[in-house]
Parts: C-alpha cells; sequence; structure tokens
C-alpha cells in the first residue's frame, strides 16, 4: 500500500499461445518465465496483492509455488486470442469485490512476457503515478524505438511507398522526433478510470522510459532466445 491506496498486480498468462506454445511456463534464466514476474512483484513494497489470471491448471501451480495468487480460473471466452487485457483485469476486479469482498484503487498489469524488469521499476512507475495523481490516471512503460517509422515502408500493389508521408523525406530516423513502443513491464491505471475508460491507456496517461536491454516482449522463439541472451548479459546468468 501507499498513501492509503490498495493496488492488484494482475499478471495474465493465458496457456493458448500459437507464436511459442506453452511460453509462460517454459525454463528461461533457471525458472519457469513467469516466475520472473511474480517475484519481481513480491519485491515491490506498494503491491497488495498478486494475482496470475490464467485458464491453466499448470500455469496457476506454478504460479502459486512463487508465490502469486490463482483463486480462480480465467472463463474460456477471456482466454481466446481476441480477449483483451482489460476485460482480463476487470474481471479479475470484478471477482475480489464480489467473491472476496477487497476492493482496489489502483491496477497493475505485468506481462510475463516482459520480464526484464529491474527492482525498482514497479514502485519507481507507482511513486509517480500517485504522487501526480491530480494529472495522470495512468502510467505506461516505455522504449525508445530503434526501427524508426519514418524508414519504414508499406506496399501497395508491386511498390514501395513511405508508411506515413508526414514524416522527414531524408529517411534518417535523427531527423524526426524520437518514436516510442509500449512494452510490458508495467501498465498501471486507476481503477475508477479502467472500470469508466475501458484502456490502459486513458486521456491523462503519462509514462516511464526504460532502457535499451529491457525493449523485449516475448512472442516467438526468436524473442525467447533474445531476453535470454539478455539475461545472461545484463544480469550474469549461467
Amino acid at each position: 500500500m501507499i498513501s492509503e491506496k490498495r493496488i492488484l498486480a494482475v499478471i495474465p498468462a493465458r496457456s493458448g499461445s500459437k507464436g511459442l506454445p506453452g511460453k509462460n511456463i517454459l525454463p528461461i534464466g533457471g525458472k519457469p518465465l513467469i516466475a520472473w514476474t511474480v517475484e519481481q512483484a513480491r519485491q515491490s513494497r506498494y503491491l497488495d496483492t498478486i494475482l496470475v489470471s490464467t485458464d491453466s491448471e499448470h500455469i496457476a501451480n506454478v504460479a502459486l509455488d512463487h508465490g502469486a495468487e490463482a483463486p480462480f480460473l480465467r472463463p474460456p471466452h477471456l482466454a481466446t486470442d481476441t480477449a483483451s487485457s482489460v476485460d482480463t483485469a476487470i474481471h479479475a476486479l470484478d471477482f475480489y469485490q464480489m467473491q472476496l469482498g477487497k476492493t482496489f484503487d489502483y491496477l497493475v498489469l505485468l506481462e510475463p512476457t516482459s520480464p526484464l524488469r529491474e527492482p525498482q521499476d514497479i514502485d519507481n512507475m507507482v511513486d509517480k503515478l500517485i504522487n501526480h495523481s491530480n494529472e495522470y490516471d495512468a502510467i505506461v512503460s516505455i522504449g525508445a524505438v530503434h526501427e524508426h517509422p519514418s524508414i519504414m515502408k508499406k506496399i501497395v500493389g508491386n511498390n514501395m511507398h513511405p508508411f506515413y508521408d508526414g514524416f522527414s523525406s531524408t529517411g534518417r530516423r535523427q531527423d524526426n522526433a524520437p518514436a516510442y513502443f509500449p512494452y510490458g513491464v508495467a501498465y498501471i491505471v486507476s481503477v475508477s478510470t479502467l472500470y469508466g475508460q475501458k484502456t490502459f491507456y486513458p486521456a491523462r496517461t503519462t509514462y516511464y522510459e526504460i532502457k535499451r536491454y529491457q525493449c523485449f516482449e516475448i512472442d516467438d522463439i526468436y524473442d525467447f532466445l533474445s531476453v535470454e541472451a539478455m539475461m545472461r548479459h545484463e544480469w550474469d546468468l549461467p
């Protein structure tokens, strides 16, 4: 808890990954992938409850083994390719309120496919949002994009065109404003805003910039190998 605000962390981990089957519990750096996010959440001074929302008993048991809660299995309609993180988060909030009588002021979404968090990241983001709650309702982790949109292309028929004509025509990324991508280190939003606007990017959203090596999300085997290499390089893992 911080400033008398109760915070729920939700770690979404459905079982049906197609890009990398079973990715949430694949061993990486000596432990299941999801264990990294659970343990990073447990290091926070501010998170009151850490929930793994999953449709898999196996994933739930791994989460429990590493110190998270898993009091329900996510219903099938929230475990499809098209189910949104917002719906998953609201389902978790509804469960705690209706089944356990617990309410929260803020929700932190921690994607297990972004395990390259540093120990202070979650609490730094919570601090920034709470300390500026009169200005912002949400905060998102972002990283600078090195494949800048100004040099990206689109294909029309057999022809190649700039993806967006509004960028400088030089093709040099430094001739345009820096671009950023939201990575899953953390998305934090006030619960009232999440219910009201149904998004992790409400009108009043600020940011937390992460380091270059943290800018990976595991969607396929190539991402997995890259993250594993970053763990070895940055964290001196065997």
